[in-house]
């Protein structure tokens, strides 16, 4: 871990899963740990930042638990890479009464100029945990990449 980053500060980070990616976002608040997370499941794809953020996108998902909202939210933004071709690399998410919204900015994947690592293929249920701790909030699950 960055030793700038604080238990406050938002952050997020992969863990290692056989072949597979996990990710963890951490906040200050619920939304600020699902944004985190979003971006450590682009971050697998490319560097944090390379993303310009030219194009946004709003995402909507709703789930009877926040483990589950975790799971649809990021493979709605999975969706949204693949079908759009988009590099994400910024989120704004709400959540209220199990329902989450979100803007996302990026830009459209160009051969030449990005070079993604690996494509995401889905969020899983493996090491699902969306918890609040004395530090802030954590959302944690594995990707099949």
């Amino acid at each position: 871990m960055n030793p700038q980053v604080t238990s406050l500060s938002p952050h997020w980070e992969h863990f290692h899963h056989g072949a597979d990616v996990g990710v963890r976002g951490f906040g200050r608040t619920l939304e600020e740990a699902f944004a985190q997370a979003a971006l450590a499941v682009t971050a697998v794809m490319i560097p944090p930042g390379e993303a310009r953020q030219k194009e946004s996108v709003r995402i909507e998902c709703d789930a009877p638990d926040r483990e589950i909202l975790l799971v649809d939210f990021l493979n709605a933004v999975i969706f949204e890479i693949s079908t759009r071709k988009l590099l994400l690399g910024r989120f704004d998410v709400r959540i209220s009464d199990g329902v989450l919204r979100a803007q996302a900015w990026g830009e459209t994947a160009e051969p030449g100029r990005h070079e993604p690592a690996v494509e995401p293929k889905g969020a899983t249920f493996t090491q699902l945990k969306v918890e609040h701790t004395p530090e802030g909030w954590l959302a944690q699950c594995v990707i099949d990449v």
